[in-house]
């Protein structure tokens, strides 16, 4: 009972008790409509005896639809009942508070960080994926191996195309925390590496390095992102090749700032991180002159 009143005073206070998910799939609802009908929010809300206002929540994710509104709605969309199943299916995760998604799946992830108003991101191994170049992605994704060979310009399109929010005018404030090891794992040529390096210190977001010098302090196995909102509750998710996990609950929040603030305390200044990028880039820089005189 107590907890179920810490998560009512939460969402009260928040006035928003939606997830990344439930807008996700509140916007395939609206994408449903404008698809397969002629249908405005407000036809279809005096075609269902619904307020407007019904219409509108539901498909933004901000309130939990009944089953009979799902296949009502969907039903008035003239959607077969195997798609209707397989919604609702999905649908009774939508406003779980720790969700768990396969990795190729985007658009939970698309609609979480577009929407945010601050990102924080921590990578121990690689750049950040909103940070990546084509090239460096592309790299990435050969040497790993864990994607299929027939869909990696897919995969790396998707990437680029999730990058497309920050070069809006209300783009969110982004503070990646990049361990040193992220930054020195060589991926591809020396000349994608200086790309990668200059792309990330000429990106106006805020850069924080883990120096390899702050030891097991600076060291998290997982990597891991927290998006904070305007008028909804925050959000963290970490992800590996075979999962993604948002978590919305308070305690999981919670942990989650408590490593940010941790690796706030261990992380070299932003001056002091931009410098050492810039020296890796130059770096970089002379390898590839050097591979393109002896060859």
């Amino acid at each position: 009972m107590l907890f179920l009143l810490h998560r009512l005073t939460s969402v009260c206070m928040n006035g928003d008790p939606s997830t990344p998910y439930s807008r996700d799939l509140g916007d395939e609802l609206r994408q449903v409509r404008e698809r397969f009908t002629t249908f405005r929010g407000r036809r279809i809300a005096r075609m269902l005896g619904w307020d407007p206002g019904k219409v509108s929540n539901i498909e933004h994710g901000k309130v939990r639809a009944t089953e009979i509104d799902i296949i009502q709605y969907l039903g008035r969309c003239g959607r077969s009942q195997e798609f209707i199943t397989d919604f609702l299916n999905r649908y009774r995760s939508a406003f779980d508070l720790y969700f768990v998604q396969a990795p190729g799946r985007l658009g939970t992830l698309s609609m979480a960080e577009s929407s945010a108003q601050k990102i924080f991101s921590y990578n121990l191994a690689v750049m950040p994926g909103l940070s990546q170049s084509e090239e460096y992605a592309l790299s990435l994704y050969e040497a790993r191996g864990v994607v299929p060979p027939d869909q990696i310009k897919v995969a790396v399109r998707a990437r680029m195309e999730r990058q497309a929010f920050l070069r809006s005018h209300d783009r969110p404030q982004c503070t990646y925390f990049i361990h040193e090891n992220a930054l020195r794992l060589r991926v591809g040529s020396p000349e994608v590496m200086e790309d990668q390096l200059m792309r990330l210190l000429f990106q106006s977001h805020i850069l924080r390095v883990v120096s390899a010098s702050s030891g097991p302090a600076g060291v998290f196995m997982a990597s891991y992102t927290m998006w904070e909102y305007e008028k909804r509750s925050t959000v963290a998710f970490t992800d590996c090749e075979i999962a993604q996990v948002f978590v919305q609950d308070p305690a999981g929040v919670k942990s989650c700032k408590t490593i940010f603030k941790r690796l706030d305390a261990v992380a070299l200044s932003e001056a002091q991180s931009r410098a050492m990028v810039a020296d890796l880039a130059s770096r970089a820089r002379e390898d590839h002159s050097r591979q393109l005189y002896l060859t």
